[in-house]
């Protein structure tokens, strides 16, 4: 009987594969499976090790010192003369002739500018004709009192001779009321002199203000008339001249804050900057602050007016000027940053036991949470009659501990500490600038 032949084992012995060849790939793959595995595991106890031995965060410190500390209000305004005046004309008329220009040194009386007086001069002689017949009046009207005076007298006379037979009664009542008459025309007469008087010195006035003359003792700072110009003075007086007093004597303007105005007071000093001269600074003095409010765009200031020396002329007015107004000196204080003020710490977590630890909050920390105990915001500071009292940091063995003051003065970079446990080269923490490892 013929034995049957299995194909696939004839295959199997041709090419030499057997069942162990199968086996040894087969192990290949889970050895290589194995190996995968121990280096995640390894990277994962790496992570977890490194977050494990974390021992905080670093801090960044600063020394607090002791110095002194000059507060100041910073305000902007403009530069002034002490005594500005303009001059304008009361009279209308044509410019005849302009005897000032800009910068020109005036004195008291001097003549700016010259009106056209043809006119003026004709009317004084008008008015001058006018009185002189008010006078020819008057003369005329005393020598007809005199003639009623007469008159009357002499029939007083013939009345008495007569014991009182001629004149008549009417005729002697006749003669009274003519002296009477004459009287009045005579008084008419002097009043009407009086007022040819008045027009004419009206004229003359007029005629003496077509000289426009200098107020003051200064300097033009601005000119706003030309010869043969026409000047028509109505119900406002046209502005030909704008003359200063002084300009070695000026003032600056300024406008302080309404946050700033409690602390700005006469007499302190100030210094000041102007765009002209970018690295000069000018010394003034506080002379006034001013009670009226100015509002601008919502914001609400008060002018405080401040004197300065101006003997070189350097300055001039109108310039826009930078003050910084010196309202407190602290000497020899304790000075800290005031970023040490605004410091707070965060607080730590506790460290888990190991077996309680589990490897995913390892690789994912909660979120840092803030100290409960942190230091009140600035704006409560003394609200509810509560003390103004702050917290500094100092580090000890490597971690912040709180130290209560009271701030004083601050100039923005520094403060004063007026009380607390903080002397000079204290190192206080100012910022977290990591986490160490």
């Amino acid at each position: 009987m013929a034995s049957k032949t299995n194909p696939e084992s004839d295959i199997v012995q041709t090419l030499g594969i057997d069942q162990s060849s199968r086996n040894r790939k087969r192990l290949k793959r889970w050895l290589a499976a194995a190996f995968l595995a121990a280096v995640a595991a390894v990277t994962a106890v790496v992570i977890w090790k490194g977050t494990q031995a974390s021992t905080g965060d670093v801090f960044k410190t600063q020394e607090a010192k002791r110095g002194d500390i000059i507060v100041t209000v910073t305000a902007t305004g403009t530069l002034e003369p002490k005594n500005q005046v303009d001059v304008g004309s009361e009279l209308s008329g044509i410019i005849q002739s302009v005897e000032a220009d800009y910068n020109s040194r005036v004195k008291v009386g001097q003549a700016l500018a010259r009106l056209d007086t043809s006119k003026l001069r004709a009317q004084v002689l008008q008015s001058k004709a006018a009185l002189d017949s008010a006078q020819a009046k008057v003369l005329q009207a005393q020598a007809t009192v005199k003639e009623a005076r007469n008159n009357l007298d002499r029939l007083q006379r013939v009345r008495e001779l007569s014991n009182g037979k001629v004149p008549s009664q009417n005729d002697l009542e006749a003669a009274e009321a003519a002296l009477d008459r004459a009287l009045a025309n005579e008084a008419g007469a002097k009043a009407d002199v009086s007022e040819a008087q008045a027009t004419l010195e009206t004229r003359e006035t007029d005629l003496a203000k077509a000289v426009i003359r200098s107020p003051i003792n200064g300097v033009v700072l601005v000119r706003n008339v030309e010869p043969g110009q026409t000047v028509a003075a109505s119900l406002q007086a046209p502005v030909l001249f704008t003359l200063a007093e002084d300009l070695t004597q000026m003032e600056l303007h300024v406008y302080v804050d309404e946050a700033d105005v409690g602390q700005v007071k006469e007499g302190q000093e100030a210094r000041f900057t102007v765009d002209a001269y970018p690295n000069r600074t000018f010394a003034a003095r506080i002379t006034q602050v001013r009670y009226g409010a100015t509002t601008a765009s919502g914001v609400v200031t008060y002018e405080t007016v401040l004197s300065l020396d101006n003997s070189d002329l350097s300055l001039r007015p109108g310039m826009t000027a930078t003050a910084d107004i010196t309202v407190q000196k602290v000497q020899n204080a304790i000075l800290v940053p005031n970023a040490a003020l605004r410091f707070t710490p965060r607080i730590q977590e506790k460290e888990a036991s190991p077996q309680r630890r589990d490897l995913v909050n390892s690789l994912l920390p909660r979120r840092p949470r803030r100290s409960s105990s942190s230091a009140p915001p600035p704006w409560m500071a003394g609200a509810g009659g509560m003390k103004k009292q702050q917290r500094v940091w100092t580090l000890q063995d490597g971690k912040p501990v709180a130290i209560p003051v009271t701030p004083g003065a601050t100039d923005g970079v520094v403060t004063e500490i007026k009380s607390g446990d903080v002397t000079p080269g204290m190192a206080l923490v100012v910022d977290t600038v990591g986490t160490g490892r």
